[in-house]
């Protein structure tokens, strides 16, 4: 039987559709939100990937190099991270080495990889809108409302049931007098 954690993990991990390697060139869609209200916000980043650590784990993560206004950027996204939006790959690269942190110091021709286009999508999540998210919670009361009318209903019935148990004795009796008759 697996405890909680195992089954809130596997609940957590999600369905990557396709393989990516170090030297891809990855887009990562990630979610912002906290800016004081509840509004949310898709921050893209694009790079190199560096690393790929934890396999298919839920604390799997990836390294991510990429260079804003002429400075190098490292990110380090959790791969099942529930923030992460969608992941592009926009080219695939060849490198020969598991970990690439030589790119780091790497300048000039020895800082590219050789590449091929490859525009693929790994995965996407399914985030409902502000509107579904409304008309949800909309549902959700509706539900609600309907539930606690529904146990008033029952209550009101059986305090029926409780307070007149002597009408449904003398029904049947009253019944069978006029049956004999």
């Amino acid at each position: 039987m697996p405890n909680k954690v195992e089954q809130f993990n596997k609940e957590q991990i999600k369905k990557i559709k396709a393989r990516f390697t170090p030297g891809d060139t990855l887009r990562i869609h990630q979610i912002i939100s906290g800016f004081g209200t509840d509004k949310e916000k898709t921050q893209i980043f694009e790079g190199v990937l560096l690393a790929h650590k934890g396999g298919q784990q839920p604390g799997a993560t990836i390294t991510v190099r990429g260079e804003i206004d002429g400075i190098g950027v490292e990110r380090i996204f959790p791969l099942h991270s529930p923030t992460i939006k969608q992941i592009e790959i926009i080219k695939k690269g060849k490198a020969r080495r598991a970990k690439l942190y030589y790119l780091r110091q790497a300048q000039g021709k020895r800082g590219r990889l050789k590449t091929k286009m490859a525009q693929e999508v790994i995965f996407e999540t399914e985030q409902p809108s502000k509107e579904e998210k409304d008309s949800n919670k909309e549902e959700n009361l509706k539900e609600e409302s309907a539930v606690q009318s529904a146990e008033k209903n029952s209550e009101a019935q059986k305090i029926q049931e409780e307070v007149s148990p002597e009408k449904k004795t003398k029904e049947p009796e009253e019944k069978k007098a006029e049956v004999a008759e």
